[in-house]
């Protein structure tokens, strides 16, 4: 054997050990996160491990959208908010099982994207996220004015959980809490299935190069407002599931604030890296309860001050430099065995 041919072997069995090594850290992440979200409501209060079961998906929706088409979006309330709404009044009124509403509901905020979208991809950074954020003005004003709809201030009271008849689901927050899981882990699954196909590699492009994209071939606009479509369907998806947990819907839903509290969960968990936004959740979510159980009225400083700390110390976010740390480690480690073999 040549001198050559043995390098070609050594490369391909150190590729082949790279991708074992990825493959049984995702397998190992992926066991650790099913055992974690089923085990959250033993260890939380049920409502307030739903509450991070939907905000993650939320933070996960936007970071489809930032993280991978490079887009901030301060409009995602209005589809959080405009699912919420939908879910409620499909609830209310024909009275079909939770999942079907909720289904229903991320329709509604797909269809909405639509519009919405189209016209706002025509333009870029600051300006993107201004137009996003005015439509979604748009839907708070007119939510808040149809009130014969909408209920207005007072919202939407009494969202049923209906869930064919099964009484421990619809009256239970710890049963409904596994009854709604499934629906949270499709939404994370159908994320990371755009995120690893082809479609989700060409969106990398046109964030990284929207030139070069165009001049292979690829319409950026139409990427992008397809992008923003899923991610306001699976944001939709999570602020349906919410409206269903707490049993109400408010003005809240489609306030700005909200699309700012989305914002902040992906940034603070790592922009990117797609995961990031569970991370987001899980420290917001429950630093808020922790705050409001204990009587603390300036929960905003707090979390303020906590993302504030996060941007200074870790510049990718918590993921997303807890993930580069264990890249550099890696190599680290590559590097030496090398050096030994050489030796």
């Amino acid at each position: 054997m040549t001198a050559d041919t043995q390098l070609e072997v050594d490369t391909v069995y150190e590729h082949r050990q790279m991708r074992a090594g990825r493959n049984g850290r995702r397998w190992a992440f992926l066991a650790s996160a099913l055992v974690v979200a089923l085990a959250l409501p033993w260890f939380v209060y049920p409502p307030v491990a739903f509450d991070i079961a939907c905000w993650a998906l939320a933070a996960v929706a936007l970071d489809l959208l930032l993280g991978y088409g490079g887009l901030l979006s301060f409009g995602h309330a209005a589809f959080w908010g405009g699912s919420a709404y939908a879910t409620g009044l499909i609830s209310l009124s024909v009275g079909a099982p939770f999942p079907v509403a909720v289904l229903a509901g991320a329709v509604v905020a797909m269809l909405l994207a639509l519009p919405i979208g189209y016209l706002s991809v025509r333009r870029s950074g600051i300006y993107f996220a201004m137009v996003t954020l005015a439509f979604a003005q748009m839907l708070f004003f007119l939510t808040n004015q149809w009130r014969d709809v909408t209920g207005g201030e007072n919202g939407l009271q009494g969202v049923p959980k209906h869930f064919f008849g099964i009484s421990a689901v619809e009256t239970d927050p710890f049963y409904f809490y596994y009854a709604a899981l499934p629906v949270i882990a499709l939404g994370m699954w159908i994320a990371w299935r755009i995120v690893h196909s082809p479609f989700g590699k060409v969106l990398v492009a046109t964030r990284d190069n929207p030139a070069r994209a165009r001049s292979l071939g690829y319409d950026v606009e139409r990427y992008r407002v397809i992008v923003f479509v899923l991610s306001a369907g699976l944001a939709g998806l999570a602020g349906g599931l919410f409206a269903v947990s707490h049993g109400f819907v408010s003005l809240q839903e489609v306030n700005w604030t909200t699309s700012g509290k989305i914002v902040l969960l992906t940034v603070l968990g790592g922009i990117g890296t797609l995961w990031g936004g569970v991370v987001g959740a899980i420290l917001i979510v429950i630093l808020e309860d922790y705050l409001a159980s204990s009587g603390f009225d300036g929960i905003g400083i707090i979390s303020g001050a906590v993302f504030v700390l996060i941007i200074l110390l870790f510049r990718k976010g918590v993921w997303g430099t807890a993930r580069d740390w264990i890249h550099r480690r890696d190599e680290h480690r590559r590097a030496r065995s090398s050096d030994q073999e050489k030796d």
